[in-house]
């Protein structure tokens, strides 16, 4: 796989990450050893970039990538390239989710990540979500303290606007942004892809198989109702689920025709838009995880191209990509 590199001063890493969100039970329950099992296929294809955050679980996303890098041995330092956030609680005592991106807690926030990690440094951290009371600016300058520190790399944010990266970037340079991009989710076409290729930002890509819509097996309702993050999602609801399926099958069928999983193309599809973009799938199986990077190592031709968009043109999807709640806290822009 060719690699791409994180940010302008990052390091060179392979073209695809692994999206730690699966090592939790967003999409139902998991366990370690099944985390470890796709760590270890992606050391086998040449993945080195791990992408987490401390609530995936909470915090057993963390501790699985921990656990596997305590086998390692001295070897555990070189092995990946890896991303966490924070910026995202809970009220203890009501569980009320509310954002903090103040100096102390994400100072503490990242102390914790590294030490369930066991590690003393990340190349990249990210605030997970923005408070909208706390000028990005100030918010910058705190990042670009931690990357002072040692304990990380460079820093980022999820789901910002253009307009808030190109705030932070006039006092420090942003090295990644988080998005949903897809083809089932092309709103960061409209300013975010211009914004970050102009400042030498990496766009990291999640959800890049449109959680199952673009894959060869897509959750159907039943599969969906199981699985926290889906159920309440619009996009897996009836009626809109079962005509996005219908919608896909199209897709489907032209991977097929291009001797590739639906995933695979779906990857290809995303690293031919920007040299800048890194898409990081999730899974649970080292099998898909191996569809996901033959997408990586795919060359797309203008045809190949045309093709795609003709079977899945802008705004094919039903339902929005997030609910009312899910909605709290990402940047709309357009």
């Amino acid at each position: 796989m060719q690699q791409r590199r994180l940010g302008k001063n990052g390091p060179m890493i392979s073209p695809i990450g692994i999206g730690a969100m699966s090592f939790a039970d967003f999409y139902g329950k998991t366990n370690e050893a099944n985390s470890h099992s796709v760590l270890a296929a992606a050391l086998d294809e040449g993945v080195t970039h791990i992408d987490t955050a401390n609530i995936y679980g909470p915090l057993t996303s963390e501790q699985s990538i921990g656990t596997f890098l305590a086998k390692q041995g001295g070897q555990k330092n070189d092995l990946f390239s890896i991303a966490t956030k924070a910026g995202i609680a809970r009220d203890a005592d009501t569980g009320r989710r509310y954002f903090d991106n103040s100096p102390a807690y994400l100072k503490a926030q990242l102390d914790a990540s590294l030490s369930r990690m066991g590690v003393d440094h990340v190349d990249l951290f990210y605030v997970h979500r923005r408070d909208a009371d706390t000028p990005i600016e100030e918010v910058a300058d705190t990042l670009a303290g931690l990357v002072k520190s040692g304990k990380t790399r460079s820093f980022g944010f999820s789901e910002i606007a253009p307009s808030s990266l190109h705030r932070a970037s006039r006092l420090h340079h942003v090295a990644a942004v988080q998005s949903e991009y897809s083809l089932s989710v092309r709103a960061p076409e409209l300013g975010l892809t211009q914004a970050t290729a102009a400042l030498d930002t990496a766009l990291v890509a999640f959800s890049p198989v449109g959680r199952s819509l673009l894959t060869d097996k897509p959750h159907d309702a039943a599969k969906a109702a199981t699985m926290p993050f889906l159920k309440e999602n619009p996009r897996f609801q009836e009626p809109n689920l079962s005509e996005n399926i219908r919608l896909t099958a199209a897709f489907r069928d032209l991977a097929a025709d291009l001797g590739i999983s639906a995933a695979g193309l779906s990857i290809a599809w995303l690293l031919h838009q920007q040299d800048n973009v890194i898409p990081i799938p999730g899974t649970r199986s080292p099998a898909h995880l191996r569809e996901l990077c033959a997408g990586a190592r795919l060359a797309l031709g203008e045809s190949d191209l045309a093709a795609i968009e003709a079977v899945l043109p802008v705004g094919w999807a039903h339902g929005d990509r997030y609910s009312v709640g899910q909605w709290v806290g990402p940047e709309r822009y357009c």
